[in-house]
């Protein structure tokens, strides 16, 4: 993984979108995790990435006090959004900076060098409009899971394609090791205007067959920068995942962050 911290002159501010009803686990953001909410670790991984502005955008006024108590400046949006994405949006309308990262609320052990390595492809492309993180598949099982995200990038390091499917697919078996296969991380960064156009971009039919919202980015012709490390995390979407959480925080150590 890249270790430097980026001295970018451009502006930048950190978006979390929160909100508290959750399918799989509602009140997800509150939840205690080594007896602090979940939302307070997102929080604190966010402020040592060192970019500017930690903003939370909720519609929840309990997520709200308790992220405001944990430094965070708070914007209270509509609770009709259908994604986070248009949350942050929202949040974003009336702050004026040029980079805006999205980190997902559910990533409570997040590391702060991601969060700033997801912002360097917008030092030296400047027509770029947005950009995510991808690690190379450490087992062999996650190659066919439906639920890792795969990415195929071209020379420029720029997405070509996500899916849930193998990709790329190995006619030949003993041509693909877990090393050409890349897993999609969840980060995103976007130039500013661009996040306020996003929402109004038309889906398009890959989106919905994939259930894979950055699709329509590519659809219309947009590239994503996606830039590879060890960029291994454990995101946050069932109780249980919870309780693995709270192992990894209870040893310690870069094993919170390489997961």
């Amino acid at each position: 993984m890249p270790s430097a911290q980026t001295n970018s002159k451009l502006s930048c501010a950190i978006g979390i979108p929160a909100r508290f009803e959750s399918t799989r686990f509602p009140g997800k953001p509150l939840a205690l995790l080594a007896g602090k909410p979940m939302i307070v670790h997102v929080i604190q991984r966010a402020l040592e990435a060192d970019l500017g502005q930690v903003i939370v955008a909720t519609d929840h006024q309990g997520i709200a006090d308790v992220a405001k108590d944990a430094g965070a400046s708070i914007a209270m949006t509509r609770s009709d959004h259908q994604s986070g994405t248009a949350r942050l949006a929202e949040a974003m309308l009336d702050i004026d900076v040029d980079v805006v990262i999205n980190v997902q609320g559910d990533e409570p052990l997040i590391d702060p060098q991601a969060i700033r390595d997801v912002v360097q492809p917008f030092e030296h492309q400047v027509e770029l409009q947005m950009a995510t993180l991808a690690h190379p598949i450490r087992q062999a099982a996650d190659f066919d899971d439906p639920n890792v995200v795969k990415v195929v990038c071209n020379a420029l390091g720029h997405a070509m394609y996500f899916s849930r499917a193998s990709i790329p697919y190995p006619r030949n078996q003993d041509a693909l090791t877990q090393a050409d296969t890349l897993q999609h991380v969840g980060l995103y960064a976007y130039r500013k205007d661009f996040l306020l156009k996003y929402d109004s971009l038309p889906p398009c039919q890959a989106e919905h067959i994939e259930q894979l919202e950055q699709l329509r980015v590519l659809h219309h012709g947009y590239p994503i920068a996606v830039t590879v490390g060890d960029y291994h995390c454990l995101g946050v979407d069932t109780p249980e995942d919870m309780q693995r959480a709270e192992q990894l925080i209870s040893t310690g150590g870069t094993e919170i962050f390489h997961v």
